[in-house]
């Protein structure tokens, strides 16, 4: 039996470390200059639409350049809520909370922002549907196909009630006032608003587009930069928009440019083609930091690498192989092997922003392949073959770490088959048998609501793609929901993390993500700890 230490894992990558130096060719700076940023994709569904493109490169163009909520993400910073197009709220009581909308703030097509556009933006019409704001209940796509080219697509009544399960409506107090009205008490409302989804948009672009896709490639928000040119899957150019409530952008454009493999990106930055190239992973780094003029800059983010599994697969229906699968895999390997040592294994799906929330003594399951060997006994299990789709490197390093996984699999007797897809609606085809599937999971505000509910609990879309479901875990869920009492929160987000990552394992934590972007040392700007990347002024010198 091949046996996978650290320096065979090691051992793996060497067929595909290095890169290939080229000339760089210097580039001036006019007084209010533009970039071009290579990026692995640029959306995943060819819109842009934070509502339909809820990625991680989704995350990178849309913020906080583009898209902007009541209540902002403090992405240079502690990752938590700032006054943004509201600057004041309040509670007024658990299921209601009042916000006072910023004076004076322009549209890009130079409307005024006031109450209506925020009653919109979370309106049946742009998201919700006809779905109702009842918790607990699984919203699946096939119920809300539209039938006309102005309805939503499919999956975004869906995508609304993740992030908002009991929104029962927002009301217009006055001009510049606003109430959002929940069904239930919420804790998190505070939170949701300032999360991936609750931006404005608004009212009268969306009236006056003739098909949901000509207003979702070009939305009109009340960002420092307006959307110029957008080419899916080629590129995006956002131009700066001189009426910014914030102030005058320093940027004359961002130009978003696709090259899916590393080595083009890689080439480009140290040919001066590109001012950045995103998604560096450490093999990379010191090439780039050699060159002459070039820096990288990066850390590890709110986000981790996860598995998931599929329980109609008559295979992973046993909790006993996936709880095998889940102590087969050697993730500080992985991570000696494919990151350098520059992330870290988390403790489980959870973030120490969540403060008191956060479970201190949790860890991922051991790595234990006599644990595993045993489990898949007790399972009867013969050695049927297990599928494993996978996209090539949509993640950094991922078809790596896919390699790497299988080996280890194989070392405990499981006999997983990567099967490569070339985008994200092969992976999730229902047709066919499914397995094993990449994904990473974040937080998006400082409570796990917004990470192990928003993803695994019932209109998580795990559960809205009929990937696993488990009752207890979304009676948890609906606690850390609608309970107002913290410790009984906090007792249910640890009662599902134990449901979800050791009893009926819906996903396996194999790191923490990190970032790594190579740049032009000259553009004095800095790198958030997140996948976004701002180009406001604050971020931006001169």
């Amino acid at each position: 039996m091949l046996s996978l230490n650290r320096r065979s894992a090691l051992g793996l990558m060497g067929a595909t470390a290095g890169s290939i130096i080229l000339p760089r060719i210097a580039m001036g700076q006019s007084t209010r200059p533009s970039v071009t940023i290579a990026v692995q994709k640029i959306t995943i569904n060819g819109t842009l639409d934070i509502w339909n493109e809820g990625s991680n490169v989704g995350e990178r163009v849309f913020f906080p350049n583009l898209w902007e909520g009541l209540i902002l993400r403090n992405w240079m910073g502690d990752q938590g809520p700032l006054p943004g197009l509201a600057t004041e709220w309040k509670r007024i009581d658990d299921k209601t909370v009042e916000l006072k909308l910023r004076q004076g703030v322009k549209f890009h097509n130079g409307d005024e922002l006031t109450a209506d556009d925020v009653v919109f933006s979370f309106s049946p019409e742009r998201v919700f549907g006809s779905t109702q704001p009842a918790g607990g209940k699984t919203i699946f796509e096939a119920d809300h196909k539209p039938t006309t080219v102005k309805e939503l697509p499919a999956t975004l009544p869906g995508n609304g009630r993740r992030l908002w399960p009991a929104l029962a409506g927002v009301e217009t107090v006055d001009k510049h006032t606003v109430r959002f009205h929940n069904a239930t008490p919420d804790v998190t409302i505070e939170g949701r608003l300032y999360a991936f989804g609750s931006q404005i948009t608004n009212r009268r672009a969306w009236n006056e587009a003739k098909a949901y896709v000509d207003w979702a490639r070009k939305p009109i928000t009340t960002g420092p930069y307006r959307v110029g040119d957008f080419r899916p899957d080629v590129s995006l150019t956002l131009v700066a928009f001189d009426e910014y409530w914030g102030g005058r952008p320093p940027l004359a454009e961002i130009r978003f440019v696709e090259v899916p493999e590393v080595a083009s990106r890689v080439n480009g930055l140290l040919s001066g083609e590109y001012d950045f190239a995103c998604d560096l992973p450490p093999d990379q780094i010191a090439t780039v930091q050699a060159a002459s003029g070039l820096e990288v800059q990066g850390s590890t983010i709110l986000n981790h690498r996860v598995s998931v599994f599929n329980i109609e697969n008559p295979i992973l229906r046993d909790p006993l192989v996936r709880r095998a699968m889940t102590h087969s895999i050697d993730r500080q390997a992985i991570i000696d092997a494919l990151w350098g040592g520059q992330t870290v294994v988390p403790a489980g799906l959870q973030f120490p922003f969540y403060g008191d929330m956060f479970i201190k003594d949790w860890t991922v399951p051991e790595f234990n392949p006599e644990l595993a060997r045993d489990l898949l006994k007790q399972a009867n299990y013969k050695g049927d073959a297990i599928p494993y789709r996978l996209l090539n490197n949509y993640y950094t390093n991922q078809t790596a770490n896919a390699q790497i996984m299988v080996e280890m699999w194989k070392q405990v007797g499981l006999n997983v088959q990567i099967e490569m897809k070339e985008n994200w609606g092969q992976i999730h085809d229902p047709a066919g048998v499914k397995g094993v599937r990449d994904w990473s999971a974040g937080g998006t505000f400082n409570d796990p609501v917004s990470g192990i509910v928003n993803q695994y609990g019932p209109n998580g879309e795990v559960q809205q793609k009929k990937d696993w479901t488990n009752a207890e875990a979304n009676q948890m869920a609906a606690i850390m929901e609608t309970s107002t009492d913290r410790a009984a929160r906090k007792k249910a987000f640890a009662r599902m993390l134990e449901i979800c990552e050791r009893e009926d394992p819906v996903y396996q934590v194999l790191h923490q993500n990190a970032v790594f972007t190579g740049m032009k040392s000259s553009l004095k700007w800095k790198a958030a700890p997140a996948f976004a990347m701002d180009f406001r002024a604050s971020n931006w010198a001169s």
